[in-house]
């Protein structure tokens, strides 16, 4: 089975993007800068299709990624994440081993500040454990993926009107559709550090934001879960606004983001 990464960048040197992460193999690359075209750039061990769009959101690149792909197995890529030699050959063995998932979610190393999961074990992935994983961690079975309709909310991310949390959504819904999914601690890769794209500081727009995609994420529990991360994490994130501030904040997200939700069922 061949292995198709799907990588997403902004305004990147192509050619030396695709050294930089280690691609050796197909891969479809979304370039988001200032022109509309297409090239093929060779690689070792394939090709990579290069798209360039003037269109900005992390989701709309990805989601312009997978249309375009072509093979068995396809893993969302990243422009800071840099593969280990053989990463195809690792991925396709671990799908030839768990011929039960539809989705595996692989480690790749990062920072420990960043850190938010670490697969020690292999194991099912449900809704209550699927918001830690980022979408560059999960490889899937295309055709798998195709039918079942799931495609990136163009709505959050980098680019997009609310900061991030695409990735959370992105595998929710899989997962409501119906794909298994499952983690292995096979490493595919390493992240390399670089700041942020969406965060710039623990400020209203961080919080609200939040609220927003909590309204999508858990529907009528939104404030409990809200309440929650708030103050757990309050020493951290409310040092310049209250916790009880930065909680009212994030049910002023919730309400826009389930008032944002009535508008898409909607016009549905």
């Amino acid at each position: 089975m061949a292995v198709e990464v799907l990588l997403s960048s902004l305004n990147q040197d192509v050619p030396a993007l695709l050294k930089k992460t280690g691609l050796n193999g197909p891969a479809v690359v979304v370039n988001q800068c200032d022109r509309e075209g297409s090239e093929e750039v060779t690689l070792p061990g394939g090709c990579a299709r290069v798209f360039y769009s003037a269109e900005r959101g992390v989701g709309r690149s990805r989601n312009l990624a997978l249309s375009k792909a072509r093979e068995d197995l396809c893993i969302f890529g990243d422009e800071d994440i840099v593969y280990r030699e053989g990463y195809a050959n690792l991925i396709a063995a671990e799908f030839q081993k768990h011929p039960e998932a539809d989705g595996l979610l692989f480690q790749v190393e990062v920072d420990p500040s960043r850190r938010t999961y670490a697969n020690d074990s292999f194991g099912r992935v449900g809704l209550l454990n699927c918001g830690r994983y980022p979408a560059y961690s999960m490889a899937f079975r295309r055709r798998k993926l195709i039918d079942s309709g799931v495609r990136f909310s163009t709505l959050f991310g980098g680019g997009a009107r609310y900061s991030n949390g695409e990735d959370s959504l992105f595998i929710r819904d899989v997962i409501k559709a119906g794909l298994k999914i499952y983690k292995t601690p096979v490493c595919i890769g390493e992240e390399i550090p670089r700041p942020s794209t969406w965060f710039t500081g623990y400020h209203e727009k961080f919080f609200f934001d939040r609220g927003v995609l909590y309204a999508f994420l858990y529907g009528c529990m939104a404030p409990v879960w809200a309440f929650r991360f708030v103050f757990t994490k309050r020493k951290l994130m409310c040092q310049e606004i209250p916790w009880q501030s930065a909680y009212g904040i994030v049910l002023k997200g919730i309400r826009e983001g389930r008032r944002v939700k009535r508008k898409e069922k909607n016009e549905a």
